[in-house]
């Protein structure tokens, strides 16, 4: 397997944006459909482990069309929540999906880089990203805009892609990431870019053991891993000090 190729953290921002910007349309049903409806499951996963204790204020990073947000507000009626997402069709797409769910006055969408968070310190009980914190190039200032932002004894929850571990899980990943999702992607967008940036980025992130160590560096507590669909995708969590 050919190592995925290294591009600027500049280039890497431009081409993200680029590419979500451009298949907002059909966004939830491609991860609806690739995923076998397992996303689904996954975001419940996450949402149903959070734990809000002083602020009952939730920020979701990456937020997309809102998906990790609306499941919080169901599951968790006491908070409010803000999603925030540096790709203004992605919020647009969510907007009408929060309207129709009823939870217009419990969550509000906000455009903005996760580098330079626009909140006051420790303003959330729980902060989460589902699958784009490897599209953040500079991991370590996130997770120092998170900290900042929590309260103490607040949690980090990141759901993110990664290769699975056994050697024949592994290949036949490999073969639907880089043949079979560009083509699909092709059919349903006409953005195949999309996808293999997706397969590339999959590829790029660390293992789940060094991913936990760096969350742990970066200065979380209890920092750990739970692995989801025999590891294709891993909740990790982290709690400020």
């Amino acid at each position: 397997m050919e190592p995925a190729p290294e591009v600027s953290d500049e280039a890497r921002v431009k081409q993200v944006r680029r590419i979500f910007s451009t298949i907002t349309d059909r966004y939830d049903f491609l991860n609806h459909f690739l995923s076998a409806g397992r996303d689904v499951y996954w975001r419940r996963f996450l949402v149903r482990r959070l734990r809000f204790f002083q602020t009952y204020r939730l920020l979701d990073l990456a937020t997309g069309t809102g998906d990790v947000a609306l499941e919080s507000a169901r599951c968790h009626p006491a908070i409010m929540v803000t999603g925030l997402d540096f790709a203004a069709p992605m919020l647009q797409a969510a907007r009408p999906k929060i309207i129709r769910a009823g939870l217009a006055d419990r969550i509000r969408l906000l455009q903005g880089d996760a580098l330079n968070l626009p909140f006051p310190d420790g303003h959330f009980d729980a902060v989460t990203v589902a699958f784009g914190i490897r599209n953040m190039p500079d991991r370590a200032r996130v997770f120092a805009e998170v900290q900042r932002v929590l309260v103490p004894g607040g949690g980090f929850s990141i759901l993110e892609f990664t290769t699975p571990q056994g050697d024949l899980f592994r290949r036949v990943y490999f073969f639907y990431l880089h043949r079979w999702l560009p083509r699909l992607a092709k059919i349903f967008t006409g953005n195949p870019e999309a996808y293999q940036y997706l397969a590339e980025s999959i590829m790029r992130f660390p293992y789940p053991s060094d991913f936990v160590r760096e969350i742990g560096a970066s200065g979380f507590q209890e920092a750990g891993k739970f692995a989801l669909t025999g590891g294709i995708t891993y909740l990790y969590e982290g709690k400020k000090d």
